[in-house]
């Protein structure tokens, strides 16, 4: 008879294999919807800037991305 694994209901991962859990912080979240525009923008895949994104723990223990996307707008209006 082979042993069951049991699953955490959190993240479905065995339970010996849990990590701690980390939060988003409000600059991480921004990063993310900065890659979603861009992408959006430039019509191309967001899975590429998500996956090098590079995390870094704050004081509070919450994520921050080092590397945020840049965004650049160009400006369409004339003046004079």
């Amino acid at each position: 008879m082979s042993k069951k694994s049991t699953f955490s209901e959190r993240n479905l991962l065995p339970e010996e294999e849990l990590a701690p859990v980390f939060k988003f912080s409000d600059q991480s979240i921004g990063a993310v919807m900065m890659a979603l525009q861009k992408c959006l923008m430039e019509q191309s895949d967001i899975t590429d800037i998500l996956k090098n994104f590079e995390f870094k723990m704050g004081p509070s223990g919450a994520l921050y991305v080092l590397n945020p996307p840049l965004v650049k707008f160009e400006d369409d209006t004339a003046s004079g």
